[in-house]
């Protein structure tokens, strides 16, 4: 692409941000100016990323790592079997586009392809400019408040800098998977920490959907419609909710020992786990607050420690393994009943 053609994409893209503003006037979100990612990310996420950084060299060694698979080869495969989202093409995915950069206050729109691709899903891919790709399978899912709230999402991928982790997670589950099985032996405990900082990522970005939208009805709508189809009319958010919250307090210790072994390789949190997680972030007062103006800057120094992410982040765990304690407690306590009974049932007979 010359340099002609980028100054009239660029002349493109700083009109249709002006329409956006324009058309913005009954708008009601609030413009999060400069807002830090750090106002949205689970202590989980940001520790792990943090780890990660302090690395000697890792930034670098990924960055040639992916080099060499081509970047710009990926991008152009996108370019030559997808459709990129412009003012004339999907005009109006374009205009929520910039909304959500606007909103967020994403400087350079990343661009974003359409895939015609049967997997209901979507995707931040690339490193020194990262772009989105939305499935074409995910428009006949969801409507336009819905999508934009994905892109929104994805938009929180690339504010937050996950997108060089995720993309090496993936080329190292496809190598694992297709090529090099053997290696998957030594890479797996690898594979599987990766796997649970990625499903935090997630959890991560569902908040910077919401802080996008600011409409908590249409991000979790959205998360129940990815989980139950196309059926919308169908489909109930309370019913939903309530599911969500009988998933997560509901069951016995084998629930829950199923419930870790469910997640184990999965790339996402099941959708009732992240409607409630939203839940529980917006109970916290964290969202209001930050719509209040009370939120991290990207020019302010980030006081907290590394060691405070990562001792906020093992809380999360430590709860977790409690509450599974107090099952196998409780379990036990029961089965020692039960015993208890039918020793005294044989003693009197």
């Amino acid at each position: 692409m010359g340099d002609n053609e980028n100054g009239a994409m660029d002349g493109k893209a700083d009109g249709a941000r002006a329409v956006s503003r324009k058309k913005r006037g009954s708008d009601q979100r609030r413009i999060l100016t400069q807002i830090s990612a750090i106002a949205w990310e689970h202590p989980a996420d940001r520790a792990a990323l943090n780890a990660l950084r302090k690395i000697p060299g890792f930034d670098l060694a990924l960055r040639k790592v992916f080099g060499t698979f081509g970047e710009r080869a990926i991008r152009l495969a996108f370019k030559a079997n997808a459709v990129r989202v412009t003012e004339d093409q999907y005009p109006w995915i374009h205009e929520r586009l910039l909304r959500v950069c606007e909103v967020l206050d994403l400087e350079d729109v990343p661009e974003l392809y359409v895939s015609q691709t049967p997997v209901v899903n979507a995707g931040a891919v690339g490193l020194g400019d990262p772009f989105i790709v939305l499935n074409s399978s995910m428009l006949e899912v969801l409507d336009r408040d819905e999508t934009e709230a994905v892109i929104a999402h994805e938009v929180g991928h690339i504010l937050s800098g996950h997108v060089l982790y995720r993309t090496l997670l993936l080329l190292l589950m496809r190598l694992v998977q297709f090529r090099f099985p053997l290696a998957g032996i030594a890479a797996l405990p690898i594979l599987l920490a990766l796997l649970e900082w990625y499903r935090k990522s997630e959890l991560s970005c569902d908040r910077a959907a919401l802080l996008g939208m600011q409409d908590p009805e249409i991000v979790m709508s959205s998360l129940m419609k990815l989980a139950g189809g196309t059926r919308g009319e169908e489909l109930n958010l309370e019913a939903f909710i309530a599911q969500s919250d009988e998933y997560r307090e509901g069951g016995d210790l084998l629930d829950s020992v199923y419930k870790v072994l469910n997640a184990i390789g999965a790339t996402h949190p099941f959708a009732v786990v992240r409607v409630a997680e939203l839940r529980d972030w917006m109970d916290s007062g964290a969202y209001e607050r930050i719509l209040a103006g009370d939120y991290q800057r990207r020019d302010e120094s980030d006081d907290r420690s590394y060691r405070e992410d990562l001792e906020e982040a093992m809380k999360g765990y430590t709860d977790t393994a409690h509450e599974l304690m107090d099952e196998v407690d409780a379990a036990v306590d029961r089965l020692k009943s039960k015993v208890g009974d039918v020793w005294k049932k044989s003693r009197s007979s």
